[in-house]
């Protein structure tokens, strides 16, 4: 029987130069940016404040407190901030309880860095409690190191997360590639001097220098980070 994952070769100098890969989560490797969305709007409608949907391109790919803090002055809701984040999240853990789709591409994704070895970090704004539960739904084994929005001072679109992640792997950020799916993540990844993949959900991205652009993980292999880890040397 054959395998869909190319074989492992030997470890030549152009396989040696991809040190690790960085992955959001939300809208990168599963699809919950509407789920999000979805939340945000129920709670807010309890507040007694409709969403209007100008405001899902604001919030989308950003961290709870700058997406919350958002909501708050744009409605004038009668909530502190700390109360509204625990109440987002915990409407937002509720709807995915069951279970989270992945987007197309990424299980294979996953299975093809775990088989090439390539040190693999889920990097994201949301919270500890989120990341762990969808987890369940990505398999923890794929990682090596996991980070999460509340485990820093700032997140994205600060370079913290990424330089954080490659400081506890021990690689040199300039030879990580990271995949992102929104302008906050991927300003994170360019700041920290990651080669940055992004692959637009919600809202497009535009074109930058050093930037590469793709339609859906489906486009995204271990050969294809590897080269642009290449070209960039």
């Amino acid at each position: 029987m054959t395998s869909s994952i190319p074989a492992v070769g030997t470890r030549t100098a152009e396989a040696a130069t991809l040190q690790a890969v960085f992955l959001d989560l939300d809208g990168t490797l599963v699809d919950t940016e509407g789920f999000w969305w979805e939340a945000e709007a129920e709670v807010f409608a309890e507040l007694g404040h409709i969403l209007d949907d100008s405001h899902r391109e604001v919030v989308v790919g950003g961290p709870m407190t700058r997406s919350a803090g958002y909501l708050l002055q744009a409605t004038g809701a009668n909530i502190g901030l700390a109360e509204l984040s625990a109440l987002l999240n915990a409407r937002f853990l509720a709807r995915i309880g069951r279970g989270v789709p992945l987007m197309p591409g990424a299980r294979r994704l996953l299975a093809e860095l775990a088989a090439h070895e390539v040190p693999t970090a889920l990097v994201s704004a949301s919270h500890r409690s989120i990341i762990d539960e969808m987890l369940h739904s990505l398999g923890p084994e794929h990682f090596r190191l996991t980070l999460a929005g509340d485990e820093l001072k700032r997140t994205k679109p600060h370079p913290d997360p990424y330089l954080t992640a490659a400081r506890r792997l021990g690689v040199d950020p300039a030879r990580c590639a990271v995949v992102e799916d929104t302008i906050t993540g991927v300003t994170s990844g360019e700041a920290a001097g990651c080669r940055v993949v992004a692959v637009p959900s919600v809202k497009p991205i535009p074109p930058a220098a050093g930037r590469t652009l793709r339609r859906s993980l489906e486009e995204v292999d271990v050969p294809f980070l590897r080269s642009l880890i290449t070209e960039s040397s």
